[in-house]
C-alpha cells in the first residue's frame, strides 16, 4: 500500500484515477481547488476509509507526506483555460514548481500529465514523442499548450539537477463518463447537443480529425506509466490512434442519441489544430499498454451518463 497524492483530483479524469488507485489498494490524498473539479466527482469516495479530500491551489506550496504524486491539476479544456489563462500558467508552471519540490523534499515518484497540445497544429502526422511540435507562443491557446510545454522542461530539467525520479505523460483527447457537460469539448459538445434536441455545431468544415480515448483506456496507461521501470522517464503518448474526422463523431453521436438534431457549421477558431493522432509505439513496447475500447463502445456509456445527468 502506497500513500498517493492526486492533484487535480476531483476532476474528470483526477476521479477515475482515484477510484483506480483505491482498488489497488492504496492510500489517495486528493487535492483540488474545484475551479474545474466537482465534488460530485468523488461523492462516492468521502466515506471511503483510505481516502482523503484537501481543498487546496497548487500555485501555494503543499507540505504533506506521500510516497508518489500525480500532478494532474490544470484546466484542460479551451472554455475553462481561455477563462483566466494568466490563472493557467501559473497551475502549470507554479504548480509543477510546487509539486516538483515536494516530490524533491520528500523523495517521491512524481507523474506529471502532460498532454498532445505540447504539439500545436503538428506538421508531423502522427505525432511522435520526438517531434518538438509547432505551437503559436502569443495565441488564445498558448497559456495552455506554453504552460505545459514549460513543465514538462522543468521536469527533465528537476530530473537532471536534483536526479528526481519523473513521469511524463501525454494525454491526447480524452472522454468518458464525469466529463463537465458545459467543458467545451467536442464529445461532451455534441452529446450534450443531440440530448438537448439542439443542433450539433461542428467548427471549420468537419474535416479536422482527432483520437478519442475511453478514460477507463486512458487511467490503465497512466497507472502504467507511474509502475514504469525506473529509467524511463517519459514522455509517452497516451492515447487511442483510432482517427476521425469532426464530422465521422458527430454522426456517430446522432446515430447513437437519436432525435432531430441536425449538423451546422460555423467558423473554426485561431490555432485549432487540423489534426491530431498519437503515434503509441513507445507506450507499446515501455508500458505493454494500447487501448481496447472502441469510440462507439464509449460513446455508449459517456451518453449513458449524460442522459442521466441532464435528465435527457
Amino acid at each position: 500500500m502506497k500513500r498517493i497524492l492526486v492533484t487535480g483530483g476531483s476532476g474528470f479524469l483526477g476521479s477515475h484515477l482515484c477510484d483506480q488507485l483505491l482498488a489497488e489498494g492504496n492510500e489517495v490524498l486528493c487535492v483540488d481547488n474545484y475551479f474545474t473539479g466537482r465534488r460530485e466527482n468523488i461523492a462516492h469516495l468521502l466515506q471511503h476509509p483510505r481516502f482523503e479530500a484537501m481543498r487546496h491551489d497548487v500555485t501555494f506550496p503543499l507540505f504533506v507526506e506521500v510516497d508518489q504524486i500525480y500532478n494532474l491539476a490544470c484546466p484542460a479544456s479551451p472554455v475553462h483555460y481561455q477563462f483566466d489563462p494568466v490563472q493557467t500558467t501559473k497551475t502549470s508552471v507554479i504548480g509543477a514548481i510546487n509539486m516538483l519540490g515536494l516530490a524533491k523534499r520528500i523523495k517521491a515518484r512524481i507523474l506529471q500529465a502532460s498532454t498532445s497540445e505540447v504539439y500545436g497544429d503538428p506538421e508531423v502526422h502522427p505525432q511522435a514523442e520526438d517531434y518538438w511540435g509547432r505551437v503559436n507562443p502569443i495565441g488564445i491557446r498558448s497559456c495552455y499548450d506554453e504552460g505545459k510545454r514549460c513543465a514538462e522542461t522543468l521536469f527533465f530539467d528537476y530530473h537532471r539537477q536534483h536526479r528526481l525520479d519523473i513521469k511524463v505523460m501525454r494525454i491526447f483527447n480524452t472522454y468518458g463518463p464525469r466529463m463537465h457537460p458545459n467543458d467545451g469539448r467536442v464529445v461532451s459538445n455534441f452529446i450534450v447537443q443531440a440530448l438537448s434536441g439542439d443542433d450539433i455545431t461542428i467548427y471549420g468544415d468537419g474535416s479536422q480529425t482527432r483520437s478519442f480515448c475511453y478514460v477507463d483506456d486512458l487511467i490503465s496507461g497512466m497507472v502504467a506509466l507511474m509502475k514504469s521501470r525506473d529509467d524511463f522517464t517519459g514522455p509517452v503518448n497516451i492515447g487511442n490512434p483510432g482517427e476521425f474526422t469532426m464530422l465521422e463523431l458527430a454522426e456517430k453521436v446522432l446515430k447513437q442519441v437519436g432525435g432531430t438534431s441536425k449538423i451546422t457549421f460555423r467558423p473554426l477558431p485561431q490555432d485549432d489544430p487540423k489534426q491530431r493522432q498519437p503515434d503509441i509505439s513507445l507506450a507499446k513496447s515501455e508500458l505493454g499498454w494500447e487501448p481496447r475500447v472502441a469510440l462507439e463502445d464509449g460513446l455508449q456509456e459517456t451518453i449513458a451518463y449524460f442522459r442521466s445527468l441532464l435528465n435527457a
